[in-house]
């Protein structure tokens, strides 16, 4: 992967920011997003379409890729829940577009509003559009298998619905499948258990990345599983903002900071300046005030003559 050995997919700016109340500004966002980039994280999910009354957080999210798209060398994401979004999000030039499919069909009903059969309607349309696009320009296109490892309203999901889901992506024209942890439920067994059963059905190379919270304190536990697992792209957020903590005191998202270490101080090469990645929580502090950032390595400083693998490579 051009010279590191696991990407850190930065989610704050999409699933951070709608999971709190305040709005972050345009510049705001611009700011974080490039500081980031400067840092090295080379993927970052800027943004949602999704209509404004429901999530006025991201009502700028056109703009935020427009801007993200000049930035040499980082990769656009976006989060769409159906058509419209995927076609809005295909005209402002993503580079690539995650649309969630929630194995819970109670939970893809409050979610989507739409049934597993409506949501992998939708994913046959975008594939079609994605198709029609010039080759160069086409986005990824991931579905992203939702509430994989629980749900708060159904509790576990059968094995077989989750592999017949995985395995309807995929036939339905999504390149890849993303697995997603969205109540914080995953153990690491379970974290083992899933991306073997996925990977099953749909093959090793369409299962490389996973969304994981931090809720009950296993996220870190999780990633080193789904490392071991061979998923090579691992989605976190700055200060751990966001990602819906049911547990009270327990923070939602893995925190970047603290993955981005973890991953340094085992060998494995990231691409990112920790020291750099740090000193944005200035920005996102600043921003939205009231909102608490996570992160035990912000906090404890980097250990006396740490070198990450990143440099000594």
């Amino acid at each position: 992967m051009n010279g590191i050995d696991v990407l850190v997919s930065e989610v704050g700016p999409r699933d951070g920011l709608q999971s709190i109340s305040a709005i972050m500004p345009l510049e705001a966002k611009k700011a974080w997003i490039a500081a980031e980039a400067a840092a090295g994280v080379r993927e970052i999910e800027v943004g949602s379409f999704v209509p404004a009354k429901i999530l006025p957080q991201l009502a700028d999210t056109a703009e935020v890729v427009a801007f993200a798209k000049t930035i040499p060398g980082l990769t656009v994401a976006v989060l769409v829940p159906n058509l419209r979004g995927a076609e809005a999000a295909i005209l402002s030039g993503a580079d690539k577009i995650t649309l969630p499919l929630s194995v819970s069909e109670t939970h893809s009903l409050k979610n989507l509003r739409r049934t597993h059969v409506q949501v992998l309607e939708d994913v046959k349309q975008i594939a079609a559009l994605i198709r029609a696009q010039p080759e160069a320009s086409r986005p990824k296109f991931e579905g992203s298998l939702s509430t994989v490892f629980g749900c708060t309203l159904e509790g576990m999901i059968p094995d077989a619905q989750i592999a017949r889901l995985a395995e309807q992506l995929m036939a339905a024209g999504c390149d890849e499948v993303g697995l997603s942890d969205t109540t914080g439920y995953a153990n690491p067994a379970q974290v083992r258990h899933i991306i073997r059963l996925v990977r099953g059905v749909v093959g090793k190379h369409a299962v490389t990345g996973i969304h994981l919270h931090n809720t009950r304190g296993l996220g870190l536990a999780n990633a080193v599983v789904a490392l071991e697992e061979g998923l090579d792209t691992l989605d976190s957020s700055l200060g751990g903002l966001g990602g819906c903590p049911f547990a009270p005191g327990a923070s939602g998202n893995i925190v970047t900071e603290d993955l981005v270490f973890m991953l340094e101080a085992m060998g494995l090469r990231t691409g990112i300046d920790l020291d750099k990645l740090v000193k944005v929580r200035e920005i996102v502090a600043a921003a939205v005030p009231n909102e608490q950032l996570y992160g035990f390595v912000p906090d404890a400083g980097l250990p006396l003559g740490f070198e990450p693998a990143t440099r000594r490579a």
